[in-house]
């Protein structure tokens, strides 16, 4: 009664199923308290199983936003096979616009492969990673940069040994549409979701679709049509499902697989960036200025990138602490 998590779900039923997933944790005003988190499955027949998720970090808007909508369309005649639907993975965290849960400060995409004693947070990536992800064929994670950091739209990969599945992952992530996508090499054994999709049998894409604790014209038709021409690649339908106004573009591979790619606050501070997400910047770059504003009489010190490459990511907040990631960038690679 205390531990694990719970669902009225048949996933071999046919139909448009719409259930929640229930982890109960007791809490000063309700002591037998579930965290209740929405779920929907879609099935008609046999064929391939994609989950799409969104929200495993909770101010990230694009995904919970287009999912929430795919949610009101889809049919059981637009699809063959199973489509599930997790638009709020973390669902603390989204109603209460952060980045991690504030029942217990989980930061779902560091705690698989969880535990069905543990907190929260903890429950859940045990779910994902042991029960829900085994299920599908295809694991769909949309991110954005989130309240802190403004990301450039991108897929995400996970570097992968077997040539197989890493070739198959590449074929789908190129599929997306999107300007750029990148692979990343975290290993294995990583606590996120796509090192949890790999380890339950399942392809992992995911992506970074904005940023900003916000959402724009732009990063919702983009990511709109990502998880379009997903649901095609993947063949559990032959149209777009959500509405979208963007077109496919000529993809450029970028690689992260290095912490000299990334800029870091060794310090309290104040960063103001020279060059903004896009930019392709080569090594010694200037990438922008930190300053002090307790020592008004030295000078900013200049940062430079340490790796040329395409600027991904940038801090939005101005002021820093120590260990705050300042700007990043992806290596460009052929293929």
């Amino acid at each position: 009664m205390h531990t694990g998590l719970f669902h009225s779900i048949d996933f071999s039923a046919d139909g448009k199923h719409s259930a929640w997933l229930s982890a109960p944790f007791s809490v000063d005003r309700s002591p037998y308290f579930h965290v209740r988190t929405p779920i929907s499955v879609i099935r008609n027949g046999e064929g391939p199983s994609v989950l799409l998720m969104a929200g495993n970090h909770g101010d990230e808007y694009e995904g919970e936003i287009n999912l929430v909508r795919l949610i009101r369309a889809v049919t059981v005649q637009d699809i063959r096979g199973t489509l599930t639907i997790l638009p709020f993975a973390n669902m603390p965290a989204v109603m209460n616009g952060r980045r991690c849960s504030p029942l217990d400060g989980g930061n779902l995409n560091r705690a698989f492969p969880g535990s069905l004693e543990g907190t929260p947070t903890s429950r859940m990536a045990h779910f994902l990673e042991h029960d829900l992800f085994p299920r599908h064929d295809i694991v769909f994670d949309l991110h954005s940069g989130g309240t802190s950091m403004a990301h450039l739209p991108t897929g995400l990969i996970e570097e992968s040994d077997d040539p197989k599945r890493h070739k198959r992952a590449t074929e789908l992530l190129k599929a997306l549409g999107m300007p750029y996508v990148f692979i990343a090499r975290n290993g294995v054994d990583a606590p996120t979701s796509m090192a949890a999709a790999a380890r339950a049998g399942a392809i992992g894409i995911s992506g970074e679709f904005g940023g900003g604790g916000t959402v724009t014209p732009e990063t919702m038709s983009m990511s709109a049509l990502a998880i379009n021409r997903l649901l095609i690649a993947a063949g559990i339908t032959d149209k777009s499902l959500l509405p979208t106004r963007s077109e496919p573009q000529i993809t450029r591979l970028l690689k992260l697989d290095s912490h000299d790619q990334a800029i870091y606050a060794s310090r309290t501070g104040w960063f103001e960036p020279a060059v903004d997400i896009g930019a392709e910047v080569k090594e010694g770059d200037v990438a922008g200025w930190y300053h002090d504003f307790e020592r008004l009489g030295e000078a900013e010190e200049t940062l430079r990138f340490a790796a040329a490459g395409i600027v991904i990511s940038r801090r939005l907040h101005t002021q820093c602490q120590s260990g705050d990631c300042l700007i990043q960038v992806g290596r460009i690679i052929k293929g």
